[in-house]
């Protein structure tokens, strides 16, 4: 599914036409530092192809998640919070709060990230 959505964001960078803090790229994903990062370790990890949320792409049936999860893991390893922990986190439909309808995963880590907070 080579797919692109003309005014998405995230296609944009994943084609080079935007400029972002890449941190990882693989054949099917590209991974760079979040503008405005929770965390000291924020990283966001997109499918180069469009899909618009995580229900989509797992419909699509093409193992990208389980390489997304691969890709989370060595960029937690890369940034010193896999042994500690980390936080992999897709927001689906905009209740949830996905602000750009492109599959990303965020990858979080560096600071406790417990649950429920404080």
């Amino acid at each position: 599914m080579a797919v692109s959505e003309p005014d998405c964001l995230f296609c944009k960078i994943a084609a080079g036409k935007v400029p972002a803090d890449i941190v990882r790229e693989g054949e099917r994903t590209l991974a760079f530092r979040d503008i405005n990062p929770q965390a000291p370790v924020h990283v966001l990890i997109i499918p180069r192809d469009h899909y618009p949320t995580a229900a989509a792409a797992g419909a699509a049936g093409e193992g990208l998640l389980d390489e997304i999860a691969r890709e989370a893991h060595e960029i937690a390893e890369a940034g010193g919070v896999a042994e500690g922990g980390y936080r992999l986190v897709f927001n689906t439909g905009a209740d949830a709060g996905q602000t750009v309808f492109h599959l990303h995963g965020h990858v979080l880590g560096g600071r406790g990230l417990e649950w429920p907070p404080g």
